[in-house]
């Protein structure tokens, strides 16, 4: 982890792009099929965009045609924190780093097996360590 909790608005102003500040610190969310991580075959570590968290590996990612980004599994839960969300009219669990509190998204209970679970994810949340 590499920011603190503290971090200020004007902070995360400086240090993200306004589309990852949209995301990230409003709760906004890309277009479908847009993110630079949706079709990302290589192996590695998605962390958070905001801290660097580690958040998802590669291996729990799959092709739910949602498009966005999708894991069933969280390398560790513990780093994610659910939030019920009921705008837009929805009942839906936001997901968001434990650690900055940045929104990565929503998870839903139609993935796949092993878990069932849909982490559905916006690139501009995403951070990508490919493994050497």
């Amino acid at each position: 982890m590499t920011e603190k909790m503290n971090t200020s608005d004007e902070e995360w102003r400086e240090k993200l792009s306004p589309e990852q500040y949209r995301v990230l610190r409003q709760k906004g969310t890309e277009p479908p099929f847009s993110g630079k991580y949706l079709h990302n075959k290589e192996k590695g570590v998605y962390t958070c965009g905001g801290c660097g968290t580690e958040l998802f590996s590669d291996a729990s990612k799959f092709d739910s045609g949602s498009g966005w980004p999708s894991f069933y599994d969280a390398i560790d839960k513990s780093k994610i924190e659910e939030i019920e969300d009921g705008s837009h009219g929805m009942r839906r669990i936001e997901i968001v780093c434990r650690n900055c509190k940045g929104h990565l998204g929503h998870v839903f209970p139609d993935g796949p097996r092993p878990t069932g679970l849909r982490y559905c994810v916006n690139s501009l949340s995403l951070g990508f360590k490919e493994k050497k």
